[in-house]
């Protein structure tokens, strides 16, 4: 007896088109009809065959998206098997329609565990669409029986749902015979995805079996967190094989955490161990590492290796080495590469247009940005950060203007840009603009336009960018509570800075900083004293910045004994070396407490050349004591460091003419003059109608300067006349 031939898949659509001749059913045209079937009743066998094939397609159907087919041919089928049901369940699941999903499931004459784990499965996928969790979990509780599948499904509803007491309750509930691996990892990630990694551990520690997966995401999660003792501890004691996510997981949270040899040290290990072979996302972690922290010699070496071994190159991992070349500012070997590079992605691009930015060469970065077949915010945001860096702002708001739709980051590079070069009222028009077109500004924009705020020293402006922080709930945003600090202490209001300062959970360096400097610059030395010692005392390290801070204070303080011991702890206890600056600073404390001898050894005890701020201050201090030998010396440095500069001309003249020596005086004078070197004039300013308005000293180019002058003449009559001051002349 011949056993009976499967029906193919036209063989069933054209059955079916003889009960349904109106319906229109895809016909799979590579199968033949077999001649002999005329009817889907022949045989037993032939009627099975025809519903599995049946329910194979529908299958195939719902997976490919193609869901009114599946819906067609599950409505014209005579008879229909607990699998067919199931199968159209899961059609309708993976299309998003839970309701169509749920009308068939009801219909079912039976159902088994899997037709109530599939609509089960159905509201866990799709629980946004259909009111949550809640639904599924009355299915889950109604099903006469369950397996591993039913409890898992559940499990990562809750999980999904952000509902871990109840995926905790469940699991610890279910048999020990449904609680696999998979189920324990589906309740453990989703504890390491939301950074709960105690509760994540314990789970692991309780799991009956664990597999790859199990250690693996444990190894990453101590990684993400920076433990990465606990999680080389773990990797160690793995007792599956480790595959190229445990290794890339345990390679990338070195480097992420700071100890990059440990980390090449770990790649050298899986090489010699020749378990994986090379991996694609291992090496883009070693390149991306590389790159980001200027390990060129390495870098250099894996890339020497892949090139030997004849590797061939995704486009993922070519744009690692591009963009770890254009970090090392190799930009010509980043662009042989790129070139070498047979399908380039946006991503590719922009590496090498980065490289060239980064690189200073604008003009070929201008070129490549040309030659762009399609630009994204990146493209455009890192040339527009390009031009800022040179100074070109003009070319900046036209390569702006040009853009498509400017978003938020393309918006903030543009102020950034503005606000680093002085320009600050076009900073803040900017940001009106940005703000009218209804783009959102981020915590970097607000920083940005506080620092111009604080350069403007307009408290009035801050207040109101300020209250634009709250109103925009960023004001727990730490980037932007330390640009608060540092604007309300720039515009002279310390109280509300150290306001601001305690308002901040956790602290770091910078807000350290931004505190200290601010308590310096305000007269409070003590005070940044005392938060120096706070900030010591609470485990952070201080970086150069806190002790230009700290010697800034000692100097406003007065306090001489204690900057120099400050200053000499910097290479004795915290291991750093003082820059041109920190002996500024210290030569200044010296000079105004007429030291100026020991300043004076200061300066030739420098390991490193003195820049012209250091020979200023002892300038200031010997104008300030009347010691025109030291004077002179400084003034002949400066000379030669900064030839431009008018200010040794005008210190020097000013201290021959109060000793008396009218001669050098008119001589300095007149080789200033002769050079045609003019001091920058003194100015000042004030908010006129939320407009800042400039005034320089001597400057009548204003067009109403003569009735300004008349005006000013009559108010200074009138004070004079009050006994209110004493005024000799008015501007001419």
């Amino acid at each position: 007896m011949l056993a009976a031939k499967k029906p193919s898949y036209s063989y069933i659509c054209k059955s079916l088109r003889r009960r349904k001749p109106n319906i229109r059913l895809p016909v799979q045209r590579t199968y033949s009809t077999p001649p002999a079937a005329q009817t889907l009743s022949k045989s037993t066998a032939k009627t099975n065959n025809f519903v599995v094939s049946c329910n194979t397609l529908i299958t195939k159907y719902g997976r490919s998206g193609d869901i009114r087919e599946a819906e067609s041919l599950f409505r014209r089928m005579p008879e229909k098997s607990v699998v067919t049901y199931t199968a159209m369940v899961s059609a309708y699941a993976n299309n998003g329609e839970i309701t169509s999903a749920r009308k068939v499931f009801d219909e079912m004459p039976q159902r088994t565990v899997a037709t109530w784990n599939a609509m089960i499965t159905a509201y866990v996928r799709n629980m946004k669409r259909v009111g949550g969790v809640d639904e599924a979990f009355r299915l889950f509780l109604r099903m006469p029986e369950r397996n591993a599948l039913s409890y898992t499904a559940m499990v990562m509803g809750f999980v999904n749902a952000g509902r871990f007491d109840y995926a905790e309750k469940l699991y610890r509930s279910m048999p020990l015979g449904c609680r696999d691996p998979f189920c324990s990892n589906v309740l453990m990630n989703g504890y390491l995805k939301t950074g709960r990694l105690e509760e994540a551990v314990r789970i692991f520690d309780g799991m009956l079996e664990k597999n790859v997966v199990s250690w693996s995401s444990m190894v990453d999660g101590f990684c993400k967190r920076g433990r990465v003792d606990e999680a080389r501890e773990l990797f160690d004691l793995m007792e599956e094989s480790k595959n190229e996510f445990t290794w890339c997981s345990m390679i990338d949270g070195y480097m992420k955490a700071g100890r990059f040899e440990d980390g090449f040290r770990l790649f050298l290990l899986l090489r010699r161990e020749g378990q994986l072979g090379i991996e694609p996302t291992i090496l883009t972690v070693i390149f991306e590492s590389c790159g980001r922290i200027g390990r060129c010699r390495e870098g250099c070496q894996v890339h020497g290796l892949l090139s030997r071994l004849g590797f061939e190159y995704d486009v993922f991992l070519a744009n690692s080495v591009i963009a770890m070349y254009s970090s090392f500012g190799f930009i010509n070997e980043a662009r042989i590469l790129f070139d070498m590079t047979r399908e380039k992605d946006i991503v590719s691009w922009n590496s090498l247009l980065y490289g060239y930015v980064q690189a200073g060469r604008l003009e070929e970065a201008n070129e490549l940005f040309k030659k762009m077949d399609f630009k994204d915010s990146v493209s455009w945001t890192t040339l527009i950060t390009g031009f800022s860096n040179r100074g070109l702002t003009e070319k900046c708001a036209e390569l702006f203007s040009k853009m498509p739709e400017p978003d938020g980051v393309a918006w903030t590079a543009l102020i950034s840009g503005f606000v680093n070069n002085e320009e600050h009222e076009e900073a803040i028009r900017r940001f009106c603009q940005m703000i009218w077109d209804g783009i959102r500004p981020n915590p970097l924009t607000l920083s940005s336009l506080l620092s111009a705020s604080a350069s403007l020293a307009s408290l009035s402006l801050g207040l109101q960018i300020h209250a634009s922080v709250i109103k925009l709930i960023m004001e727990h945003d730490l980037s932007i509570q330390n640009s608060l600090v540092s604007m309300y202490s720039k515009s002279g209001s310390a109280d509300d800075s150290y306001k601001i300062f305690k308002s901040i959970t956790t602290p770091n360096i910078v807000s350290f900083n931004s505190m200290i400097t601010g308590f310096a610059h305000n007269g409070y030395g003590e005070a940044a004293l005392d938060l120096f010692r706070q900030l010591v005392d609470g485990g952070l390290e201080p970086d150069e910045v806190t002790f230009l801070g700290v010697l800034s204070a000692c100097t406003h303080a007065g306090l001489v004994e204690e900057g120099r011991q400050y200053f000499k702890s910097m290479r004795t206890f915290f291991q750093l070396e003082p820059g041109p600056d920190h002996y500024a600073c210290m030569v200044d404390l010296l000079g105004r407490a007429g030291l100026l001898d020991e300043a004076l050894k200061i300066i030739e005890s420098m390991p490193i050349e003195p820049h012209a701020g250091v020979w200023g201050a002892l300038l200031g201090a010997s104008q300030r004591h009347m010691r025109l030998d030291l004077a002179n010396l400084a003034a002949q440095n400066i000379f030669q460091l900064e030839p431009n500069n008018a200010t040794p001309y005008v210190v020097l003249s000013d201290i021959y003419g109060i000793t008396g020596k009218r001669r050098d005086e008119q001589e300095m004078r007149l080789s200033k003059r002769l050079r045609g070197i003019k001091k920058s004039p003194g100015c000042s300013w004030i908010t006129v109608k939320d407009r800042v308005k400039l005034f320089l000293s001597g400057d009548k180019s204003h067009v109403n300067f003569e009735e300004i002058k008349t005006t000013l003449g009559t108010i200074i009559h009138d004070m004079k006349h009050l006994d209110c001051i004493e005024i000799d002349s008015l501007p001419r």
